[in-house]
């Protein structure tokens, strides 16, 4: 039979998703029609397109979650098909029914699939009639806050909640006890609804020693299904995975046997496409749950393609064309081991809670065969807090595990970027942590090893010294064509050499000087010397001669702050003391007030002015980057004032609530 591959395609999202469907669709021919919204008028996936329509304002749920326009847009357009991505509406199946009806191809398994294991209750209840494990838990539809506790008390503490629909971390939250569980069913409900339009929930037993091990499958529609083996994908915080590798350390057996499981699964709902059946590990009984099947392809499925040789995307396409699955699973096989970093803009420091900002600063390791990076913006763009923080997708590839890590390692020291905090140097420590090396780990390991692997370096004095050397460099050559007279040498000078005092705080006091000496500048920075040479190379780059070796530095400045980069790849951000700020400021002068930790929406204040507050009592709920962020009083306290309402924005650092 002769089968023809789709000719023009809208891709239904954003980003280094919608970057990532184009490659493969350009290299097969298929033209490629992009949506935007209004903030993301000026993005990669925008200037990759060969057509590009705006789709609604900044918000999700006006624009890249509005069915009926992105429709509107593909028939209006002339594309055939629509690829969802992932996240949006990848797994929403009245988008798949739209589609049909208006004879558009959704490149996705069909809408019966996606409300079947798109409900976690549902997929459950298929899944023991398919004779796959479930974990112990209640997946029913009774959703009374009463009974859910007694639910929660009968399956026994902890109890993970999570909402039946959609995934990703959002709408999961974790009940240690019973008087956590009111608030954390509220909370996981609200961003359920918000994320997924739908606030019903299960619970789970929460499994303390588990491991997150999912299997790529793929079903075409002639009755075929493989999977490309597994992942290992335990390595979380919030819920949400941050580093991913393929193969998992299994046995031949046991990988055939979860195999065999997952293509199980996905034939009890005839499946079509590129789906991940989720699996909880129990690393104390070596059993292994059914856990959750998205049914859409996913974030970290380069490391499948990297140890395959395979490129699932082409795959969608060519089954959403009618064409058999390109492969038998005889005929896969795994070559070799690949590991995948999430870049996110996120403070790891302050419990990962994401950021957003401009990359004043950006630069990335050489691609090549072994290391792959996939993203969507470019140097200059903003991290919304519309949108996820994934900056990128870093992917390496090695003959061995070992070999993995250590070109991931190096990968990531080459990895900059500046304007905002990222967790890089978080996931540098953790490659090099000798448990992670080992394999010694499970879900909870970021929190088990917290303090080790969130303990980064201070900038030392050298940091501080020839960082000033570079902002003296940067001025000489901005005021190249109207000399400054600091810089020439041979202006007159009565019994001194031109000479700079710089300060910079962190957690401390930075102070420095510069003094100019012929071609040459003396540092002094915490009582150590530095003598140094210099050029400016452009984009905030400098090339600085000591009198042990030669380094390239990078050194961005941004309002009153100054981002670092020094020679080994470290990052820091100083703020730039001003001497009209320099006053000190006694104790009676303190404010005692509750900030916004991260730019976003309250959507819930708990307290109201006059109220009595005990230390850890969540006050203010924020919303931001699709997550909700509980705040907590850290003292008991009486509010003072409440500054502001459920709905505001604010900023980062905004004052929301003072006490008294």
């Amino acid at each position: 039979m002769a089968y023809q591959l789709i000719q023009k395609v809208l891709i239904a999202n954003r980003g280094e998703i919608a970057c990532r469907v184009m490659q493969t669709a350009k290299r097969l021919g298929i033209s490629c029609v992009s949506v935007y919204s209004e903030a993301d008028r000026n993005a990669l996936h925008v200037a990759m397109s060969d057509e590009a329509y705006c789709v609604g304002p900044a918000a999700s749920a006006l624009s890249y979650l509005n069915k009926d326009k992105i429709i509107e847009i593909t028939l209006d357009s002339g594309a055939k098909a629509v690829h969802p991505g992932y996240g949006f509406l990848s797994e929403n199946a009245d988008f798949a029914e739209i589609c049909k009806a208006n004879k558009v191809k959704f490149i996705g398994p069909p809408s019966s699939a996606i409300r079947s294991m798109g409900s976690k209750s549902e997929s459950k209840r298929l899944m023991e009639n398919a004779g796959v494990p479930v974990v112990p838990g209640y997946h029913g539809e009774e959703q009374d806050v009463e009974f859910l506790r007694k639910k929660a008390e009968e399956i026994g503490y902890p109890v993970l909640i999570k909402a039946v629909m959609g995934g990703g971390g959002k709408g999961m939250k974790l009940a240690t006890s019973p008087s956590e569980f009111f608030d954390q069913l509220e909370s996981a409900k609200r961003e359920a609804l918000k994320s997924f339009g739908d606030e019903r929930v299960i619970l789970e037993k929460f499994i303390t020693s588990p491991r997150h091990i999912e299997f790529q499958v793929f079903c075409d529609s002639y009755g075929n299904a493989v999977h490309l083996f597994e992942r290992d994908c335990s390595v979380q915080r919030r819920h949400q995975k941050v580093i991913e590798e393929a193969p998992s350390l299994l046995e031949d057996s046991l990988r055939a046997e979860m195999g065999q499981k997952a293509k199980q699964a996905a034939l009890a709902v005839g499946y079509e496409g590129a789906g991940t059946v989720e699996f909880i590990f129990d690393e104390d009984t070596k059993n292994f749950y059914f856990m959750e099947m998205n049914t859409r392809l996913q974030v970290e499925h380069p490391v499948s393609e990297m140890i395959t040789g395979q490129d699932l995307v082409e795959w969608q396409f060519r089954v959403a064309s009618g064409f058999p699955l390109p492969l038998s699973q005889d005929q896969l096989s795994i070559k070799g081991h690949s590991l995948e970093a999430r870049i996110y803009a996120e403070d790891p420091k302050n419990d990962f809670l994401p950021s957003s900002g401009n990359l004043l600063y950006l630069s990335t390791p050489q691609p090549t065969s072994e290391v792959r990076i996939d993203s969507g913006v470019t140097q200059g763009d903003e991290i919304s807090v519309h949108y996820d923080p994934l900056i990128a997708k870093l992917i390496v590839w090695g003959d061995t595990r070992s070999q993995a890590m250590n070109l991931m390692h190096k990968s990531l020291s080459s990895y900059h970027i500046c304007g905002l905090p990222t967790n890089i140097s978080f996931l540098k420590k953790l490659v090099q942590n000798s448990k992670f090396r080992d394999f010694k780990f499970n879900t909870n390991f970021i929190p088990e090893n917290k303090e080790e692997l969130l303990h980064f370096a201070e900038p030392s004095n050298k940091d501080i010294a020839l960082s000033s050397v570079c902002l003296l460099l940067k001025e000489r050559h901005s005021v190249v064509s109207n000399k400054s007279p600091w810089f020439d040498l041979h202006n007159f000078r009565l019994n001194s050499e031109p000479t700079r005092n710089f300060h910079f705080l962190l957690e401390k006091d930075y102070p420095v000087t510069v003094t100019q000496q012929n071609n040459h500048f003396v540092a002094t920075a915490g009582g150590e010397q530095f003598k140094v040479k210099g050029e400016y190379l452009g984009n905030s780059e400098f090339m600085l001669e000591t009198d042990s070796s030669l380094e390239k530095w990078r050194v961005v400045q941004e309002d009153d702050s100054i981002w670092i980069i020094n020679e080994k790849g470290e990052v820091h951000k100083l703020e730039v003391k001003q001497e009209e700020m320099s006053e000190e400021t006694g104790p009676g002068k303190e404010i005692k007030q509750l900030s916004a930790p991260m730019p976003g929406k309250i959507v819930r204040i708990a307290v109201q002015t006059g109220d009595s507050v005990k230390e850890n009592d969540t006050i203010v709920v924020l919303e931001s980057m699709k997550m909700e962020h509980m705040i907590k009083v850290p003292r008991n306290a009486k509010v003072e004032k409440v500054l502001k309402k459920e709905g505001d924005f604010v900023k980062g650092k905004e004052v929301i609530i003072t006490f008294e």
